[in-house]
């Protein structure tokens, strides 16, 4: 019997899904080609098909695998701000739901201990996948602390002083002063603007929820 090649693509996605849980919960070494292809409901002799070998297939599997972990990652922090975004994964992450589920766990601490056993390409698989997930994890905590440093408040003397300084300068300049505040309307830098149209654009610059608002030294004093 002929199938369809939607038919075809649609079975290999199975056995790679199938394959997925296999290989987190049992690691590459216990994971039976018999075994999956039973679990996706086909017979053995089927298998050459889709792969040329097992290891084309823990390959692929493990790609897949660091595929669905940045995808659940995506639908979890969708929306959320930096700080909020990089706790509700810390949260997530050491969870007991998360550590008792393995076949839908992290990849790597699943598969790290049997990395000297396997091939090249499924290291050089697993170190592109450790690489992808780093960066995003990377990103997320810079953002938190650029959040954190935007949404700083200006208590001490240090920082009290550096503005008076500023705001002496910016009098014998004779240019406008203008406040960066965050939403909460907290002051978190001070700039200068010679135009309007500077002010603008650098409005527009600004991140979302930060804005530029009128600035004075009593409102300075009285943080």
């Amino acid at each position: 019997m002929r199938y369809t090649q939607s038919h075809r693509e649609e079975t290999h996605r199975k056995l790679i899904k199938v394959a997925a849980a296999a290989l987190r919960d049992k690691g590459p070494d216990r994971l039976g080609v018999a075994e999956v292809m039973k679990a996706a409901g086909l017979t053995h002799g089927g298998f050459y098909a889709h792969f040329k070998s097992k290891d084309a297939l823990l390959s692929e599997t493990l790609a897949e695998i660091f595929a669905q972990s940045q995808r659940r990652l995506g639908r979890m922090l969708d929306g959320l701000p930096p700080k909020h975004a990089l706790a509700t994964y810390i949260d997530f992450y050491v969870s007991t739901r998360h550590r008792d589920d393995p076949s839908n766990g992290c990849p790597i601490t699943a598969l790290n201990s049997d990395l000297p056993r396997q091939s090249r390409k499924f290291r050089s698989t697993f170190e592109s996948g450790v690489n992808r997930l780093s960066d995003l994890l990377a990103r997320l905590i810079d953002d938190a602390r650029v959040a954190d440093a935007m949404s700083a408040d200006v208590p001490t003397i240090g920082q009290r002083r550096c503005l008076d300084e500023a705001f002496r300068l910016l009098q014998e300049k004779s240019a406008p002063a203008v406040a960066v505040v965050d939403g909460t309307g907290r002051l978190v830098g001070l700039v200068t603007s010679e135009t309007v149209g500077e002010m603008m654009m650098l409005q527009q610059a600004l991140p979302k929820g930060v804005k530029l608002g009128p600035w004075s030294r009593k409102a300075a004093n009285s943080e």
